[in-house]
């Protein structure tokens, strides 16, 4: 069985050169050299001793990732988008699905702890729940996904980034985009159950219904879910919500979804109800699942930089893993519209 140096004598480097490259300090190696010791190891079948590595250290070359379903497709894509990001570190990921419950919770971050991992992304969740705030107290490095700073952050010593799409600039702009072409009796569909994030995605729908002076009571449509929060019927969910919509006695105009996932259920079940988009009704939803770019009409959507999102999230755990002093941080990402079929033209 090869080892570290039979890899570095046959890519003709030194032991050492071979040990930054298992260690991820690759950033002043020149390109050649590293492919040369990446092909040696393919060539000597070479795998590096992991659990020697962490025996060694004390942390295992690993983050973790929870989220709260990975059915849901918004998690879907961000457990892609940071499985990339952490690869290109030569880290790896785990995955836990918690379906937002303490006890799973509270499990994940445990199991953390015992593989030697000092560093979680927590996604959509109350980053406030005790739990999280002990495992930061015993040296758990954390960003929190989709959600604010904590009040709390300063006053209680809570050490954590947090990384988010500007939600309420989201929830804003999707009803501006509609406003603008044209649509006035509008609607917000969502989910019962509020979380920060669709919070402030409700609250920036309001802000700019009211400021074009087209506010009326009942445009927050909510649909009951199954299970708390719906992470996992999003799509029956919107499908519901349509025949909800479809009996009141005016129609929307257009409709902004929490997310792809409730929006395209909500495409599917106006069609079954007659009602046709975006002819009658003009239909945006926020966070650009690649579904939606396939359906027919596509759906218009609002799309938060995932790609860049994800690296700062594994830059910072990595940072602050090597590095604990530095100080925690707030990272704020502006939204962008995709534009697509399901909203008409102020023409038509």
């Amino acid at each position: 069985m090869a080892n570290i140096r039979d890899v570095a004598k046959h890519a003709g480097v030194s032991v050492s050169t071979v040990s930054n490259v298992l260690n991820g300090r690759t950033d002043q190696m020149r390109a050649e050299t590293l492919t040369r010791i990446q092909q040696s190891m393919q060539t000597l079948n070479y795998f590096p001793n992991r659990v020697a590595q962490q025996l060694k250290t004390g942390q295992a070359k690993m983050i973790g990732l929870l989220v709260p379903s990975i059915v849901n497709p918004s998690f879907a894509a961000l457990a892609r988008e940071v499985d990339l990001a952490a690869k290109e570190r030569q880290y790896r990921v785990l995955i836990g699905n918690t379906y937002r419950q303490i006890e799973e919770e509270a499990a994940f971050l445990d199991d953390m702890f015992s593989h030697g991992v000092r560093g979680v992304i927590v996604a959509a969740c109350d980053i406030e729940k005790p739990h999280f705030a002990r495992a930061v107290e015993q040296g758990m490095v954390m960003v929190n996904y989709d959600g604010r700073m904590p009040v709390r952050a300063q006053a209680d010593n809570f050490s954590l980034d947090s990384v988010s799409m500007d939600n309420i600039a989201a929830g804003r702009m999707a009803a501006e985009h509609l406003i603008a072409q044209g649509c006035r009796r509008l609607a917000f569909a969502t989910v019962a159950g509020m979380t920060p994030s669709r919070a402030h995605k409700i609250e920036g729908f309001l802000c700019a219904v009211k400021e074009q002076g087209i506010y009326r009571d009942g445009m927050i449509v909510e649909g009951q879910a199954m299970a708390a929060y719906g992470d996992t019927e999003m799509t029956e969910l919107g499908r519901a919500l349509a025949l909800k919509i479809s009996q009141q006695p005016t129609l929307p105009d257009g409709i902004v979804a929490i997310n792809d996932a409730l929006g395209i259920g909500l495409m599917t079940g106006l069609h079954q109800a007659g009602i046709t988009i975006p002819q009658q009704i003009s239909l945006v939803g926020i966070d650009n699942i690649s579904l939606s770019g396939l359906i027919f009409p596509g759906l218009t959507s609002i799309m938060p930089p995932l790609k860049t999102m994800a690296e700062v999230m594994v830059d910072r755990l990595i940072m602050r893993i090597d590095n604990p002093s530095i100080p925690p941080a707030e990272f704020l990402f502006p939204p962008s519209l995709v534009s697509r079929q399901s909203v008409r033209s102020p023409e038509a």
